[in-house]
């Protein structure tokens, strides 16, 4: 019987425009792909986020019921304390693990959140959330991280991308993705697996850091820039490698190309808590001083007279102070529902900031996930269709910022990344929508493992 592999290409953020189209003619390799397989819009899942939309990806399970809302959720209804996902929050198995009680072997390399590395079946190497290489849980099996040191030194896990030296930063970036793609090909070479997985999260720091200088759209391009070039280069790069590690596939081989989500230029950072101090929400013990920004957990809130905080991000999560379920809860529980009702239409009347109309969803969670476990928000709030950041800081003296809060960054996510599913057996270019979802059953059907009946996705039709 034939032995059937899957390599999954992560490019994280990677955007369908980039892809499919503008930079198309200049990546021989993933052209050659799309030219012979199946692809187009992956939509991703809400919220568009790194560690959510990657284990949505690896699970076929939404947020909802992953307990996953975004890279921090708080812990115990507390009004500061929080906690970041690591491997032991994902309690749903992944597709490779599936595959694994069947006695199918993997390569995982950097897919958040994969901290610390969990036993599997094969190896493993663990993902952005690491602090560094001499972290216990970089790798499994135990001897995998000298073995990855003796080949490419210090292993390089993410980096700070919102910086002004921007000349060092291409150069660190380029590095980091040369040495994960050469701990792939390792691993690929030494045999013995049926499954590759590995992200190569570079795509999309470049993104952020480097946006302004190609998009002519962007409010802080500058043409004829020295770095108008610097994304595609990125990319050009990782298209050679993609191309080496096609050599290690044959027939037998599903490669798929996938992204958690797109990229966009970013117009703005919209400040929710100066917002909802402004409107009478949020209410501090003493006013702040502008030019002194800080996070709400390191103001002095008055939480026994405020009704609602947010959280700053690529979308914002909105709190209510509940009586019974916070500290200070002020909220009757019986009312939080008219409140919310209330605010969803006050926070979709938000304008920019030359009163033009804005484009922003607000959800309720348990409208958009068949279940909702962990710490969900009490609303997420999508501004601008993800054009306009959340700043959750305070102190700027306004409520429009034309950059990141946070740190330097032309960027923010979009709904659709990308797939392409492709075997050199295909002939011919196939173009069709699919969900992020959709990945891990169409993983599974190809491996010839069945699929789980509460997997929420669908298998993509293949052409063979």
């Amino acid at each position: 019987m034939t032995r059937r592999k899957l390599l999954v290409i992560g490019l994280d953020a990677a955007p369908p425009a980039l892809v499919f189209d503008q930079f198309r003619d200049q990546l021989p390799n993933l052209s050659r792909m799309l030219e012979n397989g199946v692809h187009g819009p992956l939509r991703s899942i809400t919220p568009p986020i790194t560690i959510p939309a990657w284990m949505a990806m690896s699970t076929g399970k939404s947020p909802g019921k992953l307990g996953l809302y975004g890279f921090r959720h708080r812990k115990n209804n507390d009004y500061r304390d929080i906690t970041i996902p690591t491997s032991f929050s994902i309690k749903e198995p992944t597709y490779w693990e599936i595959a694994g009680r069947s006695g199918l072997r993997a390569n995982i390399v950097g897919v958040p959140p994969t901290y610390p590395a969990k036993p599997i079946n094969g190896n493993m190497v663990s993902c952005i959330i690491t602090p560094d290489d001499e972290s216990e849980g970089f790798a499994h099996p135990d001897g995998l991280r000298a073995e990855i040191r003796d080949l490419v030194g210090e292993y390089i896990f993410d980096l700070p991308f919102r910086v002004e030296d921007k000349e060092g930063l291409l150069d660190e970036m380029t590095e980091m993705a040369d040495k994960r793609f050469k701990v792939v090909e390792h691993l690929m070479k030494k045999g013995d697996w049926d499954i590759t997985k590995f992200v190569c999260i570079g795509v999309d720091r470049i993104e952020h850091a480097y946006w302004k200088y190609f998009d002519t759209e962007h409010h802080l391009y500058e043409p004829g820039h020295k770095f108008a070039d610097s994304i595609l280069d990125y990319f050009k790069f990782v298209d050679e490698w993609i191309g080496r590690l096609l050599e290690q596939t044959d027939d037998d081989t599903l490669v798929m190309v996938v992204s958690d989500h797109g990229a966009k230029r970013m117009k703005g950072a919209f400040c929710i808590n100066e917002w909802l101090i402004e409107q009478g929400y949020l209410v501090l013990k003493e006013p702040h001083p502008e030019g002194d920004v800080r996070s709400i957990s390191k103001l002095n809130v008055d939480w026994e007279r405020t009704k609602v905080w947010g959280w700053g991000g690529y979308y914002s999560r909105i709190f209510f102070n509940v009586k019974g379920r916070e500290a200070t809860g002020v909220i009757e529980p019986e009312e939080l529902e008219t409140y919310r009702t209330e605010f969803i239409e006050k926070l979709k009347a938000i304008r920019g900031p030359n009163g033009e109309e804005w484009k922003t969803f607000v959800h309720r969670p348990e409208d958009i996930y068949p279940v909702c476990n962990g710490a969900p928000p009490d609303l997420m709030v999508f501004l601008d269709d993800l054009y306009w950041r959340a700043a959750g800081t305070i102190g700027h003296g306004t409520k429009y910022l034309f950059e990141n809060d946070t740190g330097p960054d032309d960027a923010v996510h979009d709904w659709d990344g990308i797939f392409i599913l492709y075997n050199p057996a295909f002939d011919g270019e196939v173009e069709r929508r699919a969900n992020i979802l959709d990945i891990a059953p169409t993983a599974l059907t190809w491996l010839g493992i069945d699929v789980p009946e509460d997997m929420e996705g669908e298998p993509i039709p293949l052409k063979e």
